[in-house]
């Protein structure tokens, strides 16, 4: 599997915007000049929720989102049949040449989270990338197994049967993990490699990283993947995973913001993209699965001052949002990035 999966313009995700837009609406302003539509990302879809009260208090703008996936977000953008779309994949060459003109810029920065549900467990479970693989491979299907327990000996973990949940449709998200999976399993990167969907050997599948955060709620025995503020919404257990200094991090702002740090200080991209997955040693507090998510404008719209406006108020005045959520503020250098990608929206 290539770094992405090619062109997604498919049928269901745009009747999927349409069924779904205004699923995140802005609180009614005393003035509404504008009214901006996107769709995509579920991943970045809490701080989206935060930001668009705040925009259409600031400017009177009437933004509305529909988390539809990184994958919906993408078709509907190159079909315009939306203002802006969001993504947690960087879009490939194929996609950047049939949405002629969009320009990405990265808008916000955090973590996916291994989620699981074992009740009766009081410690925080420890994985790395070979057991995460093994789990998703099908080759680990017990909690007590040695290949976990060997890292988790205050656990006392149960000999349950363990549910793997995935996204069933193409997602950023899904993206981010099994970019860190390939990076740190050769088995992975061989049989699956990296992409927004996968042939999935094991597991149970769920749409959105909502419906997957609400797959492990009710399924004793499960891990799945998700932005952390899915987690931290629904309340529900993360893992510590297993980094390149050979520690365990959390996805909380320190080991998001230690994951970033290992960018130069001058960034430089020629599509936009940008990656943190797995930061190399020296950097102990990183979160191995960290993760820019960007936002794709297409740059000749007739809203493209008000769209550039939206952006540039979302990486700048919008970062105070986001540790709330688990979202680390950008870093400078990343902003100053984003700024020259606006201008050439």
């Amino acid at each position: 599997m290539k770094r992405a999966l090619g062109l997604m313009v498919i049928v269901a995700s745009l009747v999927a915007v349409a069924s779904v837009v205004g699923a995140a609406t802005a609180a009614p302003a005393k003035k509404q000049d504008t009214s901006l539509s996107g769709a995509g990302s579920s991943f970045v879809f809490p701080l989206i929720s935060k930001w668009i009260p705040a925009l259409g208090s600031a400017y009177g703008y009437n933004v509305s989102y529909s988390p539809i996936g990184s994958g919906g977000g993408i078709a509907a953008i190159t079909a315009k049949t939306v203002d802006f779309g969001a993504t947690d994949a960087p879009l490939t060459k194929d996609q950047f040449a049939a949405c002629k003109g969009c320009v990405e810029v990265p808008w916000a920065l955090s973590a996916t989270a291994i989620m699981y549900n074992l009740p009766g467990i009081n410690c925080v479970l420890r994985l790395g990338g070979k057991q995460l693989s093994d789990i998703y491979l099908g080759n680990l299907t017990k909690w007590n197994d040695p290949r976990i327990a060997g890292n988790n000996g205050k656990c006392n973990l149960p000999d349950t049967k363990i549910t793997a949940v995935y996204r069933s449709d193409n997602s950023g998200t899904t993206y981010n993990f099994t970019e860190y999976l390939a990076a740190v399993s050769p088995t992975w990167k061989s049989k699956l490699g990296v992409g927004v969907n996968a042939q999935w050997p094991a597991g149970l599948g769920a749409r959105g990283s909502s419906g997957v955060a609400g797959v492990i709620t009710k399924t004793p025995g499960s891990i799945g993947y998700a932005d952390v503020a899915y987690a931290l919404k629904n309340k529900i257990r993360f893992a510590s995973v297993l980094n390149a200094s050979g520690r365990y991090a959390t996805p909380g702002l320190r080991g998001i913001q230690a994951a970033a740090a290992t960018l130069p200080a001058k960034v430089t991209s020629e599509d936009g993209a940008l990656s943190i997955v797995n930061p190399p040693k020296g950097n102990p507090l990183a979160y191995p699965i960290s993760t820019f998510t960007y936002v794709v404008v297409p740059s000749g719209s007739s809203k493209a001052a008000e769209l550039k406006k939206m952006v540039y108020w979302a990486v700048t005045q919008g970062q105070k949002f986001g540790p709330a959520l688990l979202f680390q503020p950008l870093p400078k250098q990343v902003q100053a990035f984003a700024y020259k990608q606006i201008k050439k929206i």
